[in-house]
């Protein structure tokens, strides 16, 4: 069954099979919760272990994004720019070197603002930006529990360009970003480059160090729970959904694929949602 919190009421729900659906972060969290997951993690935090299942909660992909951001001239109408072709513009590519087809994707926007991080207004445009997106990592993190309890978040480590391979196609995709910024249409309605700076751009190692400090979340998170045979011990679920050494336990959402995908995941998701239903209602 399921323990359910609901208007301060505490019940257990009860049926033949139990479909987890809360997504890639919050479904491995309950399993882990649940007692199923990396055994030595979860006795750290005095969770009985139910099902010793190491890949819960590892594997965490997303789509890794750095912003290159430029000051407009004061006469540049933002509002009217967005329906012009020049900041409606999408490239996807192959990165040089690389065998994963239509790996990094740049993206134009005509609304850039200062990081809310940093204390910056999200609705206060400052100019635009180009998104240079690696649309198929290969560096992977992990999510872990912070607490026995389900209402304390867990903690997302996502080691973006781990790997060298990833830092490779992303510097790659920054230069490209400034290279396509050189262009007169895009000159025209540009002061300055307000990020990276000149200093983050002189060699491979600076615009290193300036992309692990920037880099941000697609929001596409994916693989916590991912999809594989039962002879794979990092495999959480079978191609139907099923947590592998549970009976009657699915994860039907996007923490079962293997990778993210090179696109928005939701579609995706949905379609997983449709396959799965079918096997559901045909018994498999």
């Amino acid at each position: 069954g399921v323990e359910v919190e609901s208007g301060g009421e505490t019940f257990v729900a009860e049926g033949n099979e139990i479909i987890l659906s809360t997504g890639a972060i919050a479904s491995p969290q309950i399993l882990m919760l649940s007692g199923i997951g990396p055994a030595a993690h979860l006795e750290e935090l005095g969770i009985p272990v139910v099902h010793d299942a190491p890949g819960v909660g590892q594997n965490l992909r997303d789509h890794p994004v750095v912003w290159v951001t430029w000051r407009t001239k004061p006469e540049i109408d933002l509002e009217s720019l967005a329906f012009e072709p020049r900041s409606q513009l999408m490239l996807r590519y192959t990165a040089t070197g690389s065998d994963l087809r239509n790996d990094v994707k740049i993206s134009m926007s005509n609304f850039a603002t200062d990081r809310v991080d940093r204390g910056g207004n999200r609705m206060v445009p400052v100019g635009v930006r180009m998104s240079i997106i690696l649309d198929l990592a290969v560096s992977s993190g992990e999510l872990k529990l912070t607490s026995a309890d389900p209402n304390e978040q867990p903690s997302l480590f996502y080691n973006y360009f781990a790997e060298e391979f990833d830092r490779q196609r992303s510097r790659e995709g920054i230069r490209m970003a400034l290279k396509l910024a050189e262009h007169p249409d895009f000159e025209s309605i540009i002061q300055e480059r307000i990020e990276p700076q000149d200093s983050n751009i002189e060699s491979d190692d600076a615009l290193d160090t300036w992309m692990m400090k920037e880099a941000t979340t697609g929001q596409h998170i994916s693989g916590t729970c991912k999809m594989g045979p039962a002879s794979d011990p990092m495999a959480v679920v079978a191609q139907n959904g099923r947590v592998h050494g549970i009976e009657g336990l699915r994860v039907v959402d996007a923490s079962i694929m293997p990778d993210c995908i090179r696109a928005n995941t939701n579609v995706t998701t949905m379609m997983i949602g449709e396959n799965i239903a079918d096997m559901v209602r045909s018994g498999s």
